[in-house]
């Protein structure tokens, strides 16, 4: 089971099939042209009535002179799979793309990978960031979010996560998930709201999984966390 937001590059065989299926004659082009400059799908939440051996994944086109992203849900095969890997780090798109993004964000940028670094935590990005970097198209305007992605190692490392993210949120349009071991991904403005400034851990939460959305608790999110994070072992 292949988990939201990874990237999946596409054998010349699904690119076939998947325009021979297209919806209309603009979603044909958009097609041909990701295949022809070898661009990666993205996995999506899957569709309800998604067959076993679906992979439900999606294309954001870069945005139209209104700031709109037409958007292509695709089902892909698991044989039609040549490439893969998780989102892109945070660290790595900064590095490569800083000069590409607002004049307004490349200080705050700066700071939150410096502060991130010394904290010894590592985001990914997804999003209008994420499709800039991949694609070299123009996604990102001034009035975009900054979408992060949040994998915790404990609860030590949650809690300063989301301190980090508050602070910095002053200074940049961040927005994202936090994904916990079990793959359930929550906004971390209201894991921030519920589980930090409402401090309950009965209080509950809306939850993304591959296959569903639904309210937990926020103490059974935080279960499967260690307070610290565990050292390997010296050899």
């Amino acid at each position: 089971m292949l988990p939201r937001h990874h990237l999946l590059w596409l054998s010349d065989a699904g690119w076939v099939r998947l325009q021979q299926e297209a919806g209309d004659e603009r979603q044909h082009a958009a097609l041909l042209h990701w295949q022809r400059m070898r661009w990666p799908v993205v996995v999506r939440r899957a569709d309800a009535d998604a067959g076993v051996d679906d992979i439900c994944a999606g294309i954001a086109l870069p945005p139209d002179a209104q700031g709109n992203k037409p958007r292509i849900a695709l089902r892909v095969r698991p044989d039609e799979i040549a490439g893969r890997r998780a989102p892109f780090l945070l660290r790595d798109i900064a590095a490569a793309n800083l000069s590409g993004l607002p004049a307004a964000w490349q200080p705050g940028m700066t700071e939150l990978q410096q502060h991130l670094e010394r904290a010894g935590i590592a985001m990914a990005v997804f999003g209008s960031l994420a499709w800039q970097a991949v694609t070299a198209q123009p996604y990102v305007r001034s009035s975009s979010d900054i979408d992060l992605l949040f994998v915790p190692h404990s609860r030590a490392q949650l809690r300063e996560g989301v301190r980090l993210l508050a602070w910095q949120a002053m200074f940049l349009p961040l927005d994202g998930e936090i994904v916990f071991p079990d793959g359930a991904a929550v906004s971390w403005k209201e894991w921030r709201q519920v589980a930090v400034l409402g401090g309950d851990e009965a209080g509950r939460v809306l939850v993304k999984r591959l296959h569903a959305v639904a309210l937990e608790s926020v103490g059974a999110l935080v279960a499967g966390l260690p307070e610290q994070e565990r050292q390997p072992c010296a050899a």
